[in-house]
């Protein structure tokens, strides 16, 4: 059953669609009286811009009110609400659709993900004395080895977050059942296991879209910011001041890794609001989730290094490439 966006509270339809084309009528939500799903109306395009801002609404609509709904009442049938589908086979049909979702979407990011470690793991000043065939070959099998590496690391991270979002479920409800005998939330009640690892991609696309505009900018590291900011304000001494050069120097590009924070501390972020949204628990719970997520991957990521590093090093001609591939790893 859907659910309202606005209070979670269970509700039968979403809107109504009638025989004209194109006309459809929102329905409201019995406890708050508010519209219960307006994204029904949006665009993809409004919803990928809203899932950007990472609204707590439209992961709502995404997760729990995708493909359902609707109630169609025809002229014919004297204002009576027709229904073409058991509604037990319909939800079997959406979890389907949802696992689908899953794959699709997580082959995709796993594949922009390596592509852009790919791109990092390459040194561009190594001479180029390796015929083009042989580059092609050794190429194609660096970039399946960090494919494999980065399917590794996303299959682990999301086996730990599931696992410890349902020790916590669990642990949640039996406290509820042996404390105060609450109702559960309507999103307590129309949780499935495939929301959890829908929502970690839905998370991660804000971060994917900030690691590809990091791509096309690439941060200048030639002058620090304290030096560049000095030269345009000479005329002030508040610069000058050491605790606030300490702090510019800080956000240098050689002291700063903007890819790690994005990746790390924006990823993570990101993936907690979204886990609060479907789990509808404490932000502590979720933060202890995530952590437990970030330690599967990385113990995963150090066991796989070895045979992802080794690759990469015949094609970049590094000898450190395991820490290439371990540079953007939790520690």
């Amino acid at each position: 059953m859907p659910i309202c966006t606005n209070c979670s509270h269970p509700t039968p339809y979403l809107y109504t669609v009638y025989d004209s084309e194109d006309n459809l009528r929102l329905e409201q939500c019995s406890s708050c009286h508010a519209f219960a799903d307006p994204y029904v109306e949006h665009d993809a395009l409004t919803l990928g811009i809203d899932l950007m801002l990472l609204k707590r609404d439209v992961f709502r609509h995404l997760l729990f009110n995708r493909g359902a709904g609707a109630r169609r009442l025809s002229n014919k049938s004297s204002g009576e609400a027709t229904s073409s589908e058991n509604p037990q086979s319909h939800e079997l049909q959406r979890e389907k659709g949802r696992r689908l979702q899953i794959l699709r979407l997580g082959f995709f990011l796993v594949a922009v993900d390596a592509s852009d470690y790919f791109s990092h793991s390459m040194d561009p000043s190594h001479p180029g004395t390796v015929e083009i065939a042989q580059w092609n070959q050794d190429a194609l099998e660096s970039y399946f080895r960090v494919l494999t590496g980065c399917l590794i690391e996303t299959v682990g991270f999301h086996v730990g977050v599931t696992l410890a979002s349902f020790i916590v479920l669990h642990a949640l409800d039996w406290l509820r059942s042996h404390g105060d005998a609450q109702a559960p939330s309507g999103l307590r009640t129309q949780f499935r296991c495939s929301h959890i690892p829908l929502t970690i991609l839905y998370s991660s696309l804000n971060k994917f879209f900030l690691l590809f505009l990091l791509t096309i900018w690439r941060p200048n590291s030639q002058s620090s910011s304290a030096d560049s900011l000095q030269s345009q304000y000479n005329a002030t001494n508040l610069l000058s001041h050491p605790m606030l050069r300490g702090a510019l120097e800080m956000l240098d590009d050689d002291k700063l890794d903007r890819e790690w924070i994005i990746r790390n501390v924006l990823g993570g972020m990101a993936t907690g609001f979204g886990l609060r949204v479907v789990l509808d628990c404490h932000p502590v719970f979720t933060t202890m989730i995530i952590l437990t997520g970030w330690a599967v991957k990385t113990a995963l990521a150090h066991l796989v290094s070895g045979w992802v590093g080794a690759s990469i090093s015949i094609q970049a001609g590094s000898e450190g490439a395991e820490e290439i591939w371990l540079a953007y790893s939790i520690p």
